[in-house]
């Protein structure tokens, strides 16, 4: 490899510190990842929510790392991928919102609202319309030379920011959940969730 290449797959230190602010801005803005752990933290705290956040931060650097290493070509060859996939998303995230707004309050009736597993929040990641924009942009804008170490950097970084981003929003959940002292404002409050996770896929759809 020439000298020419090896800087060209090199991170500056103005590369790496813009990387770190849109992955920084870009993970603790609003979009279904965040609503939905500030939605199970008000209504399961904490502990009962870590699966999930830990779900969206691992789930999300593996995505960071497949879709750097050729996955995102896919949309090249086959342009009405994205048109599946743009289908897919909003069927499911409405889906997710319909199952948020009519949860009931944990002990309360047979349809009692559960937080998502591991499991689950990883693959939601696919599926999530935010996360896909996230990931294109850091392996298309920030990730020189698109070379297996630059896109393994970037996802660890991805990761290493997006945790502690994300987990602030479990925390202002709980806070929330101080005012919710009655099932009718939880309910409130979940029915709010839901309308602001539907309000999300706006710029889908646009």
């Amino acid at each position: 490899m020439s000298l020419v290449s090896v800087h060209h797959c090199a991170m500056t230190p103005d590369l790496l510190t813009a990387l770190a602010a849109f992955c920084f801005v870009s993970s603790i803005t609003p979009g279904p990842n965040n609503l939905m752990l500030m939605t199970s933290g008000a209504n399961f705290g904490l502990r009962r929510t870590l699966p999930h956040l830990l779900g969206i931060s691992i789930g999300f650097t593996v995505m960071v790392v497949l879709v750097g290493t050729g996955l995102a070509r896919v949309f090249d060859l086959i342009p009405a991928a994205r048109d599946v996939l743009r289908g897919v998303s909003v069927i499911y995230l409405l889906w997710l919102a319909w199952e948020i707004a009519t949860a009931m309050p944990p002990g309360q009736g047979a349809h009692e609202g559960r937080p998502l597993t591991f499991l689950q929040a990883a693959v939601f990641q696919w599926v999530n319309p935010k996360a896909w924009t996230m990931a294109l942009t850091a392996v298309t804008v920030y990730t020189p030379g698109h070379s297996f170490a630059a896109v393994l950097l970037t996802a660890a970084i991805f990761g290493a920011i997006n945790l502690p981003s994300c987990s602030g929003w479990i925390v202002l959940g709980q806070q929330v959940a101080r005012l919710l002292t009655s099932h009718a404002r939880l309910r409130v409050f979940n029915g709010l969730m839901a309308s602001l996770l539907v309000a999300s896929l706006w710029p889908v759809l646009a």
